[in-house]
C-alpha cells in the first residue's frame, strides 16, 4: 500500500527525472514569450521545493540547501554542453521559485492559525 509520504517521494523521483531531462538535452522549442526559461525555473523549483517538502519533512535550511546545490550542478553541467550556457540567473530563479514555496507555506500556516482561533 502506498501513502502519501512515499507518492510524494515517487513524484520528486519523477520530476527530478524530467527537469534534468529538459535542462541536459538540446532544447527544440521555441520561447513563446520573453524569459519564459526563468519562469519555467521558478515553477521547477517551487514543484520541487513542495514535493521534497511533503516527501521527507527536512529543515527548512536543508532543503533550500540540497536545491540550491542542484540548482548549481544544473548550470555546471549546463556550461559542459555545446547546446547549452550556464546563467547566473537561472540561478537565481531556481532560488525564487524555493523561497516562493516558503513564502507560500509561511502564510498557509499562518492562516490556518487564524482558522483554528476562529473556529
Amino acid at each position: 500500500m502506498i501513502n502519501f509520504r512515499n507518492a510524494f517521494k515517487l513524484a520528486l523521483l519523477i520530476a527530478i527525472v524530467v527537469i534534468s531531462y529538459l535542462v541536459f538535452s538540446k532544447p527544440n522549442y521555441p520561447q513563446t514569450f520573453e524569459h519564459m526559461d526563468k519562469v519555467g525555473h521558478v515553477g521547477s523549483f517551487f514543484c520541487l521545493a513542495f514535493l521534497a517538502h511533503y516527501a521527507f519533512k527536512p529543515r527548512w535550511y536543508y532543503l533550500f540547501g540540497q536545491l540550491t546545490v542542484y540548482a548549481i550542478f544544473i548550470e555546471l553541467v549546463q556550461s559542459r554542453l555545446p547546446y547549452r550556457s550556464a546563467s547566473l540567473g537561472d540561478i537565481i530563479a531556481d532560488l525564487v521559485g524555493i523561497l516562493l514555496f516558503f513564502l507560500v507555506q509561511f502564510c498557509m500556516a499562518k492562516y490556518q492559525k487564524l482558522a483554528q482561533k476562529r473556529g
